[in-house]
């Protein structure tokens, strides 16, 4: 295939612009006479004072007390629950620690500062306005800065939790959910999920919006021209992560959402271009959010595939050189390493062209760094009779197949990685000592089409499963990858430190610990509750703790996903008792609907018609629904004989494709049934050959 250099993109593609001197090292020369300024690579220690641990996003911790050698004394010091016990809710924040205190957002929107030694709670901000989802606050100036509902920030007095100030900031987006960032008196502030979003910056001493920046331009702007017609005005391309900052070059790196457009991320037939700064990594002022440069790592997304995650700055030394890197990526499974200081890529990226949609308006080409990528981009063809448990590779059958970047109009086409990642909105981390970029990522492949609700279809049956992989940034290459029992790429963060230690928390509840040079696992712990959030790593009074918050959420695990409100604190010698092990998430995609026992319909499956579970009726119309087996999750006792059935007034030959055991594989004419006893324990997952939607479980008990 003949591969486009990234230079020569065809128009629409916008030049980089710097806006600052650049020596041959790479780095800006300070201004004569100036302080010197914040290192945005400079790790934490005695506190871990952001989301991110520094500026740079590195969560890395540069203390040594645990190591190889006592890992296995690490113990539970405290735990706090936060909300007294709240075993619901979504919990996806991370705690920040300054001078010996953890400061925390619960499920309710809360806010709790924590001694990070005692594990007592010093004080509690009760939000007034509703419940929020929030990813960590920002501490700085004598404040602790948080969000609440309706587009509200908040200044709280680190001290004792009163408020020292309010501030609504409406016109913009949605201004919540996203991890406040504090530096040298200003706020930055992500927006998410809106028709049209900005990055902000906020005076932090009262919450003036000092500058933003549209995701989507506005006439006049630059890349305005990437969106036809009017498309910017609903076009998406909000930054759901917090910047990272690089107070030397001045400069602030965003990224951006997803473009959508007739209220779908997988519809791009009416708006037609490049669609930035969707999809893109935009570096702006610090001080003014004067326009940089950029690199938008996809063109015209019509597979919601937005790299939505913090990017992670790093100084490394590549062909002899030191760089001074943003690494960008990647739901794509795929790292863009991009010199920081004016977007160009150093190891090369190349833009590929690939398969066309007309009605979609596809852009020509995607790019791709020359190294390749980190996870499968692509569905593996496996036989139905595979039986290797869990194994994600496996595509659901009866759908059609494609690649990273096939086009999709009605039918739905399945490839991998899907838009929950590759890696998501979970935080990466870049060690000092290992020289890596460590990622927690997912295998769950997705079913993109115009008649797919929201983002896409994770087929029901499916493995969600992941794992954790380590990249050389100066090359871009593997060092190493561990395949994991469950998805890790929303908000199972990674922690490293100078020991070469690694930690992440999984679904389960399990917090790990793992050897940061071959992925191999030293240590587990049972928190309690899913862990989606990042672990950090702080000191007090000598002593060296490890903390996560263990709260949950529902993605990509549902309900199934146990949910708490535990704070814990690990040291060595600590001797709090793990928490009872919960139910582990259900690894499975879950089928549309709730069980239902055979012995009420007859230990019979109706094909393509839909079941209300309240009255027990089947569906009078041909359906090719997600939930279109009536019923669509029976039960059955071990023997049982299940009867498979097209009734006479369908129109289409329907059928059962079971998998991925391939017990059966069936085609019936409209009239036509089907018999199977079951004679094992176990779940059994079938879908429609006729529409690979439609799909129902057997469970034998």
């Amino acid at each position: 295939m003949a591969k486009i250099q990234r230079r020569d993109l065809l128009k629409g593609a916008a030049a980089t612009a710097v806006g600052v001197a650049v020596t041959e090292a790479g780095t800006a020369p300070a201004a004569a006479g100036t302080r010197a300024r914040a290192r945005c690579t400079t790790p934490g220690g005695h506190d871990f004072p952001k989301v991110g641990g520094n500026l740079g996003n590195q969560n890395y911790s540069s203390l040594a007390r645990i190591h190889r050698g006592n890992v296995q004394r690490l113990g539970a010091a405290w735990v706090n629950r936060i909300e007294g016990g709240l075993n619901t809710g979504t919990n996806q924040s991370t705690a920040v620690a300054v001078d010996g205190v953890l400061y925390i957002e619960s499920a309710l929107g809360n806010v709790h500062a924590v001694d990070g030694a005692t594990g007592q709670t010093r004080w509690t901000y009760q939000q007034t306005r509703g419940s929020l989802t929030r990813r960590g606050v920002a501490v700085g100036a004598g404040l602790v800065y948080t969000h609440g509902r309706g587009n509200w920030v908040i200044a709280l007095d680190r001290r004792t939790g009163q408020v020292a100030w309010e501030r609504q900031v409406n016109g913009y987006g949605n201004v919540e959910k996203v991890a406040v960032t504090y530096h040298d008196g200003m706020l930055y502030c992500g927006t998410n999920d809106g028709a049209r979003g900005a990055a902000l910056a906020l005076d932090a001493a009262n919450g003036d919006v000092v500058w933003h920046f549209w995701g989507t331009p506005g006439p006049g702007e630059f890349g305005n021209d990437t969106w036809e017609g009017d498309s910017w005005q609903v076009g998406g391309a909000t930054p759901w992560l917090h910047p990272a900052l690089d107070p030397e070059l001045g400069l602030s790196y965003w990224t951006f959402g997803n473009a959508r457009g007739n209220n779908s991320s997988q519809d791009g037939s009416a708006r037609g271009g490049q669609n930035l700064f969707a999809n893109s990594l935009v570096a702006l002022d610090l001080k003014t959010g004067a326009y940089r440069w950029h690199f938008q790592s996809v063109h015209h997304d019509i597979w919601d595939m937005d790299n939505s995650m913090a990017p992670v700055l790093a100084d490394v030394r590549i062909r002899g050189r030191m760089r001074k890197l943003v690494v960008y990526g990647s739901k794509s499974g795929m790292y863009f390493i991009l010199d920081r200081a004016d977007g160009s890529a150093p190891l090369g990226i190349d833009e590929v062209p690939v398969p066309q949609e007309p009605r979609q308006k596809t852009w020509p080409t995607q790019p791709f760094p020359r190294q390749g990528g980190w996870t499968e981009n692509r569905v593996v063809d496996q036989p139905l009779g595979t039986a290797v448990p869990g194994d994600p590779n496996r595509a659901v059958p009866n759908y059609v197949r494609g690649k990273l970047y096939d086009p999709h109009w009605d039918v739905p086409i399945l490839s991998i990685p899907g838009h929950g990642g590759g890696a998501d909105w979970n935080h990466q981390s870049f060690s000092h000592s290992t020289k890596l970029v460590y990622t927690g990522y997912g295998y769950v492949a997705a079913a993109h089409s115009l008649t797919e609700s929201s983002n896409g279809l994770r087929p029901p049956g499916e493995y969600m499963t992941g794992g954790v992989v380590a990249v050389d940034p100066s090359t871009n290459q593997v060092r190493w990858k561990k395949r994991m029992p469950y998805s890790l790429a929303h908000g199972n963060g990674i922690l490293t430190t100078a020991s070469d230690l690694l930690y992440i928390g999984q679904p389960d509840g399990n917090l790990l610990c793992l050897d940061a040079r071959t992925g191999r696992e030293l240590w587990r712990f049972q928190t309690g509750a899913a862990i989606s959030s990042s672990p950090i790593a702080y000191e007090v009074d000598g002593v060296q703790y490890v903390a996560v918050y263990a709260g949950g959420t529902g993605i990509p695990y549902g309900d199934s996903a146990p949910r708490g409100d535990y704070l814990w604190a690990f040291k060595v010698g600590g001797t709090v008792a793990p928490a009872p092990t919960p139910p582990p998430p259900i690894v499975r995609r879950p089928v549309s609907g709730g069980p239902v026992e055979g012995i009420a319909v007859d230990n019979t499956i109706v094909l393509a018609r839909t079941y209300n579970a309240a009255t027990g009726q089947v569906g009078t119309t041909e359906s090719t629904a997600v939930n279109a087996m009536a019923p669509t999750h029976l039960r059955v006792p071990v023997g049982t004989t299940v009867t498979f059935r097209n009734p006479a007034d369908n129109i289409h030959v329907h059928g059962a494709t079971q998998f991925f055991e391939g017990l059966f594989d069936i085609r019936l004419q409209p009239g036509e049934s089907f018999q199977y006893t079951f004679t094992k324990k176990g779940e059994y997952f079938f879908n429609d050959p006729h529409s690979a939607r439609p799909t129902g479980k057997v469970e034998v008990y």
